[in-house]
């Protein structure tokens, strides 16, 4: 079946987002596509809710982004023009030269030379951004505390993204039964009848969807001495878009560079501004074709327009988008943000007698790589010369 609806009183800068969103309309979504010139959104699917309620529920979407009487307007402040001497279909190309393994949408292994470009932008990201801060190293899991998620806020801004862990009932006979319904079936299969509901108890854990997150409950309760810390992590993140993971760089399971901020007001905000300039000294050293603009987080919540718009307004968050050149699209690659003291109250972290106010600077490692490769190619050749010399020098280093 395919549900046609008009965008007509939803603001063009809003269809992105509105796309975005439909993809969690229904489960049985089978086709996404938006005509900007008709003002149209189609949605094919197999539902057996039927067309009424497929179009109801995107009517509450469109309400929901159409609140507010403004869109948001474009806001960069940093351009850089690269070379692009690449135009080809990089994703194919890496398929083809099985540099990349699709697993499933969203799900890739990485083999050379992605997965050495991968350890080597992460080096130069610690050392060209983070080191200059003073930073110290952290390690953190990639499982995170359901708890620590609730005082995030993470619950009722991005829903949609979490995947919870949880594992069988200690008990004898739900582990035997449900190992011998396994065998009986042949192996595991997606549809067959296991009752793993009625198996499994509720959650305390899911996969951690942001690196910063621990850096917050490792200094719950602490006083920070001075004006505040710098921290600096690497963490496998994951988060669950539906079929958004066809897109270009979005993936269930990435790897997230992060430097964190944690202090008084002054001390994150000039430190957060600061790293800004050493992201755009990177991008014209490496000479990638990107620009650095005012951005808000996709919330997941009714009161989307709110809080979008107060980011916005406040300038909290910035990201670095890199062109993608065959697809004509950029992608963020490198956001910038300022959070206030709104972690330093959930996690009770303070500096001198009040809350401390936080800030991170994140890099998608792989998208920085998937980014790169589209505008120069696998070719190495084909690499801008400084670049170039620095992934030399880096793999001679690191043998």
């Amino acid at each position: 079946m395919e549900c046609i609806v008009s965008l007509k009183r939803l603001d063009p800068g809003q269809y992105g987002q509105l796309k975005y969103a439909s993809a969690f309309v229904d489960e049985h979504i089978e086709e996404i596509r938006l005509d900007e010139a008709r003002q149209e959104l189609l949605l094919v699917h197999h539902s057996p809710l039927g067309n009424d309620v497929i179009a109801e529920r995107l009517e509450r979407l469109i309400e929901r982004f159409s609140k507010g009487d403004f869109g948001f307007k474009e806001n960069r402040l940093f351009e850089n023009r690269g070379p692009l001497p690449y135009n080809g279909d990089i994703i194919a190309e890496l398929v083809q030269a099985k540099t990349i393994k699709v697993l499933e949408p969203g799900l890739f292994i990485f083999r050379e030379p992605f997965s050495s470009l991968m350890r080597f932008m992460d080096y130069a990201f610690v050392t060209k951004v983070a080191k200059p801060f003073g930073v110290t190293e952290e390690s953190y899991p990639a499982v995170i505390h359901c708890d620590t998620l609730n005082k995030t806020n993470h619950f009722t801004s991005f829903p949609e993204h979490i995947h919870f862990l949880t594992h069988l009932r200690e008990d004898l006979d739900v582990i035997e039964g449900f190992s011998q319904s396994v065998r009986e079936a042949g192996g595991w299969k997606q549809d067959a009848p296991l009752a793993l509901d009625a198996n499994m108890p509720k959650p305390r854990f899911a996969m951690n969807p942001s690196t910063c997150y621990h850096c917050y409950e490792g200094l719950q309760g602490e006083t920070i001495e001075g004006d505040g810390l710098a921290v600096t992590a690497i963490s496998k993140c994951h988060r669950f878009e539906s079929r958004n993971h066809t897109d270009f760089g979005r993936l269930l399971d990435f790897s997230m560079r992060e430097i964190v901020f944690v202090g008084k007001p002054d001390y994150v905000k000039e430190n957060r501004l600061k790293s800004l300039e050493y992201i755009q000294d990177l991008a014209r050293e490496w000479e990638v074709d990107s620009y650095l603009e005012v951005a808000n987080d996709p919330f997941f919540t009714n009161d989307f327009q709110v809080k979008a718009s107060f980011q916005r307004n406040q300038e909290m968050k910035y990201e670095l988008r890199l062109t993608i050149p065959y697809l004509n699209k950029s992608i963020a690659c490198s956001s910038v943000n300022f959070h206030s003291n709104t972690f330093g109250s959930a996690f009770n972290i303070k500096v001198g007698k009040r809350n401390a106010v936080t800030g991170c600077v994140g890099f998608g490692i792989e998208r920085w790589v998937f980014a790169f490769l589209s505008q120069f190619g696998l070719e190495e050749s084909g690499w801008p010369a400084r670049f170039r010399e620095q992934y030399e020098a880096w793999k001679e280093k690191s043998l």
